[in-house]
């Protein structure tokens, strides 16, 4: 239902914009967050925009260099990473909350997942 793409290879100080698809169910109503996992490592938010669209939530790590957008009528949602770093290596998904319209952000029970799209930086 969810369908993350646009990882590759990239080296350091370059950009990426990944993109995450819906289908068979709409996910205007939901929030919407990016993941990372690296080996080794347990999964963490990276970003997350509200149902609405007018907020939106960075991890530290990724502030000023990672933009999270999305696009109601075309039920998608994108995560422009620019200044990567080899620290940004990870398999990134994106996620759907699993209530319409919450009043809570950007804490959110994140119900529906995408199957990742990797993303390797090279120093």
């Amino acid at each position: 239902q969810l369908q993350a793409c646009g990882g590759g290879l990239v080296q350091a100080g370059g950009s990426l914009r990944l993109s995450c698809a819906a289908s068979g169910r709409t996910f205007s109503g939901r929030h919407m967050g990016w993941f990372r996992q690296a080996p080794g490592k347990e999964r963490e938010i990276v970003a997350a925009v509200s149902w609405s669209g007018d907020m939106t939530y960075y991890a530290d790590s990724v502030k000023g260099r990672f933009t999270i957008s999305r696009d109601n009528a075309k039920n998608t949602v994108h995560l422009q990473m620019n200044s990567l770093k080899p620290e940004d290596t990870a398999l990134y998904y994106c996620a759907a909350d699993r209530f319409y319209y919450s009043d809570s952000f950007p804490v959110a029970d994140y119900a529906y997942w995408g199957q990742g799209t990797l993303v390797t930086v090279s120093s």
